[in-house]
């Protein structure tokens, strides 16, 4: 069974990475970490003129109705440019949910508009510092009114819509609701990456509308969790590729004793480590992509396995890079900064490594239950 991508795949890599090279240097990254703009908004027109917004949209909504396959491409490479947008939010999330369970009329609303790069849209759940369940949302819907408070919000600043979990108010579990961004109150909250922005969000008595089945939000967010962790761990393993080829290049050029670091024996060990945990996670990666594509039954392991395998990587690779480095490593000149700080973000996206490894854990044993 090959995973690979095929030679059209390969070429849109090429020509996305190209693409990226030129109109998102590290320097565009910089102008976001040091500014106030939420995120490169010329780089976000460009990209929906290419259409990556719309990859895997159908047509009949606007998009181009491609694979996951060029969906796992395109975010590899936008993880490697470390592209400060809100793509992720948009498209692995809002865009999954309505896919997914959105009605007619409200795919025929946003889909179109997620497509062309004209709306942005995210999910909020999270409302505390501690493990999101579904006993412990506060947030409520009653008669479609929702009132409540979530943190954390990833682009809850830029979206023209959320989709928000709540707790039904008819005591059957809880519920998905978009809210239009009039209807709620935001503030922007600080992180350890400014290029991707986060908010609290406050609802008070905030028109929504229900996205698939009352009670059934906690069941249908997790199966796009599922997807979204896939199309994430693709954009973590780019940011490790990327981090080992800058940790490689500056141990080939650095000399210390009149030969290059990289041959010392310390560094050859750090080096080898980055190289064999992209492996690793870069063939979870393949795999999971062929489950999401394929809507194969393996998809919450893959989802779990890739989540797991792509964020220990991507730390790890960004801490080895910074003491590759030395000490020019911790300064703010160095570009090391810049892919830690994203490492240390997308590990707790979605849910932390910890919270993955049970959805591992469990997802292995009910395919052992089936078989």
């Amino acid at each position: 069974m090959n995973f690979e991508f095929s030679k059209e795949q390969d070429l849109l890599r090429e020509q996305a990475r190209a693409f990226l090279t030129q109109h998102c240097p590290t320097t565009v990254v910089r102008k976001i970490l040091e500014g106030n703009d939420p995120f490169d908004r010329d780089l976000w027109r460009k990209i929906a003129e290419l259409g990556w917004q719309a990859t895997v949209i159908p047509e009949e909504y606007g998009g181009l109705g491609l694979t996951y396959y060029e969906l796992a491409v395109i975010a590899e490479e936008l993880g490697r440019a470390l592209a400060p947008t809100p793509f992720s939010s948009s498209v692995y999330l809002a865009s999954e949910l309505l896919l997914r369970d959105g009605s007619p009329g409200q795919r025929e609303r946003w889909l179109p508009k997620l497509a062309n790069g004209e709306t942005i849209g995210t999910l909020a759940f999270v409302e505390d510092l501690g493990r999101s369940t579904p006993r412990n949302i506060q947030t409520i819907a009653r008669n479609g009114k929702i009132s409540g408070r979530k943190i954390a919000v990833t682009d809850g600043d830029v979206a023209d819509f959320v989709i928000v979990l709540v707790m039904s108010d008819k005591g059957n579990g809880t519920s998905l609701y978009c809210v239009e961004s009039k209807e709620f109150s935001y503030e922007i909250v600080d992180s350890i990456d400014p290029t991707r922005s986060h908010a609290t969000l406050e609802f008070n008595r905030a028109y929504g509308e229900l996205i698939g089945t009352d009670g059934y939000g906690w069941e249908t967010m997790n199966a796009v969790f599922d997807r979204a962790a896939i199309l994430i761990a693709w954009e973590q393993v780019g940011g490790t590729e990327s981090t080992l080829a800058q940790a490689t290049e500056y141990a080939k050029s650095r000399y210390a004793f009149g030969r290059p670091i990289g041959s010392f024996q310390a560094i050859k060990y750090k080096l080898a480590n980055m190289y064999v945990k992209h492996t690793l996670a870069r063939s979870n990666c393949y795999y999971g992509t062929w489950t999401l594509a394929g809507g194969h039954a393996d998809l919450p392991l893959a989802a779990a396995t890739c989540r797991v395998s792509a964020i220990q990587a991507y730390y790890y690779a960004t801490k080895e890079n910074i003491q590759t480095h030395g000490g020019m490593g911790f300064t703010w000149e160095f570009d090391c900064q810049l892919y830690y700080r994203r490492a240390k973000l997308l590990a707790l996206n979605l849910g932390s490594e910890h919270w993955w490894q049970d959805r591992l854990i469990t997802a292995h044993e009910q395919r052992n239950k089936v078989a």
